[in-house]
């Protein structure tokens, strides 16, 4: 399967119920997540057919592919064509899983961030109900087993583990600022059935938390050694006056 095709048939997936069911969880925690990100430059990483930055009110957004859909960059996103230190907030949906390379990937993001840039990614998650399916529909396939049921999931890409993914971003020194997981319903392909199931998202936080089929995760990018020089400034004037005001009083204190 070519790139463009994995693409494709992601977003060929979406459209499915369980794609919506998932698009419906993670738009809700995107959009709160980029409402109160503030700068001048967003990017978004791949699936442009997910809205990840319509919440965010920075004036230059762009989207990034690299396959041919439409979006507004064609780029490498192991080779983003934007300068060090140039965006404030990037968001994945579902990128990672896609790149040829998402250890690079995230260090071209780590790169073109600011510091205290925020990024924000989205993935499926490995260790619940949808990610036991796809294992199993693999062997399957594997041991040529063709009469059961194959995979529930896109074919492409590999699907990062959560605190796997925490612990690349700690490396590259990003700090943790949230991290959820959601759509804890069983891996059915009918709209009618996991609307039965939908009491399972109302108790998965409480009673399974780090289950859920997808999971979002945000982090900043941490600068060892920064200094706020414009809190300092203020600081060495008043300084100054202080030392000022006490040369002014020994004259009075001689004449009397």
């Amino acid at each position: 399967m070519t790139r463009d095709e994995s693409i494709i048939e992601l977003g060929a997936w979406l459209e499915t119920a369980p794609g919506r069911y998932l698009l419906e969880w993670e738009q809700q925690q995107l959009d709160l997540a980029v409402a109160d990100a503030f700068g001048f430059h967003a990017l978004q990483l791949g699936q442009p057919g997910i809205a990840a930055l319509r919440a965010n009110r920075m004036p230059h957004r762009w989207i990034a592919s690299e396959a041919a859909e439409p979006a507004d960059l064609r780029c490498d996103f192991d080779a983003l064509p934007f300068g060090q230190h140039s965006i404030d907030l990037v968001v994945l949906p579902h990128a990672l899983e896609l790149a040829h390379d998402p250890h690079r990937t995230l260090r071209e993001v780590e790169r073109v961030l600011v510091p205290e840039g925020r990024v924000v990614i989205t993935g499926f998650n490995p260790a619940s109900l949808w990610g036991l399916r796809q294992r199993a529909g693999r062997l399957r396939q594997g041991m040529g087993i063709q009469r059961l049921r194959g995979l529930y999931l896109p074919r492409a890409g590999e699907f990062i583990g959560y605190w796997r993914l925490r612990d690349w971003l700690r490396l590259l020194g990003f700090e943790i600022e949230g991290g959820r997981f959601g759509c804890y319903g069983p891996p059915f392909e009918s709209e009618r059935w996991l609307d039965r199931f939908a009491w399972m998202d109302r108790v998965g936080d409480r009673w399974w938390p780090v289950l859920g089929s997808v999971y979002f995760i945000a982090a900043v990018k941490r600068v060892r050694g920064m200094r706020l020089v414009g809190l300092a400034r203020p600081e060495r004037r008043k300084a100054k006056a202080a030392n000022a005001v006490v040369a002014n009083r020994e004259p009075a204190e001689l004449e009397s």
